[in-house]
């Protein structure tokens, strides 16, 4: 059975270091803030009041690694803004990670930067923000582009980072090359890429290359799956069924646990605007799983 919520927070998950930054290994995720529904569509933006109570409450319950992005917003909120609102001033150990590579103008369409305009984004961070340095910063590579250098733009993320303005750098929708190729550029803290149950075999050895090297692997969309920006699908097999059902869990929960077991250097930034399931995101880095339902799951 799942502990009680009441002395639950975030450390219960366990601690790694991004760089020199200590994090809980349960943290959240702000895509889905600005929006109700389906992120990045152009519905309705969410309730702003209910959203900086999510925000300030992930905090009080341990969470320390917010991961965001500019180009989180709907019409009418920011993610960024959000955070800034909630959190600041900040705590002298809550980290935030931001990414850039991709940009949306205000219509909402998408563009991608140029090695020499990653610096304005950058920027842009910092301003929405409010801080004079950013955490860590990934660069997202576009999924059309995996297989293409990332020599230049990694490159001008490194001269920000000697300039000040970055502390680390981490990568987005990478792969072991593309790793190889900016670790010869500059050190990277963590590397953020699709990954859950189902995950096929090269996702699997990429996470496990990752723990080898000390670097941090981050999820997304572990719980959604293939519903990506649509949210998690409503069937689940019946191996994550079991499992919740043993732990008295959610079948969200069991898939949190499960990505958390796959390494001690595996983060997990789970987003939601509901309070509730913020709480359960939170428990689950309580979830012990033994052995067999491991195996289980894993069939």
């Amino acid at each position: 059975m799942t502990p009680s919520t009441e002395t639950i927070t975030a450390s219960a998950s366990g601690t790694w270091e991004l760089g020199d930054l200590t994090v809980n290994r349960i943290g959240f995720g702000a895509m889905r803030l600005p929006q109700n529904g389906t992120a990045f569509t152009r519905g309705d933006s969410s309730d702003r009041a209910r959203a900086v109570r999510v925000l300030r409450r992930a905090v009080e319950l341990g969470v320390n690694h917010i991961d965001t992005a500019a180009f989180y917003f709907s019409p009418l909120r920011s993610a960024n803004e959000l955070i800034n609102t909630a959190l600041a001033p900040y705590a002298d150990d809550l980290v935030i990670t931001t990414k850039v590579g991709p940009g949306r103008d205000p219509s909402g369409e998408w563009t991608w930067a140029s090695p020499d305009q990653l610096r304005g984004q950058v920027e842009e961070n910092l301003r929405q923000l409010g801080r004079d340095h950013l955490d860590v910063v990934n660069l997202r590579i576009a999924r059309s582009h995996t297989s293409s250098s990332v020599a230049e733009h990694f490159g001008a993320l490194a001269e920000l980072r000697e300039a000040g303005l970055i502390r680390h750098l981490g990568m987005s929708n990478t792969s072991p090359e593309r790793l190889a190729e900016a670790r010869a550029i500059a050190p990277v803290v963590c590397v953020q890429n699709m990954y859950g149950l189902g995950s096929p075999p090269e996702h699997h050895a990429f996470l496990r290359h990752c723990g080898v090297q000390g670097i941090a692997f981050v999820p997304f969309w572990a719980i959604a799956g293939t519903g990506r920006e649509a949210g998690a699908t409503t069937t689940e097999s019946e191996a994550v069924l079991t499992v919740a059902r043993d732990h008295g869990a959610t079948p969200a929960q069991v898939r949190l646990a499960w990505t958390l077991h796959q390494g001690p250097h595996v983060l997990a930034i789970p987003g939601t605007g509901n309070p509730d399931h913020l709480v359960e995101n939170v428990v689950a880095g309580t979830l012990r799983l033994t052995a067999g339902e491991l195996d289980l799951l894993a069939s």
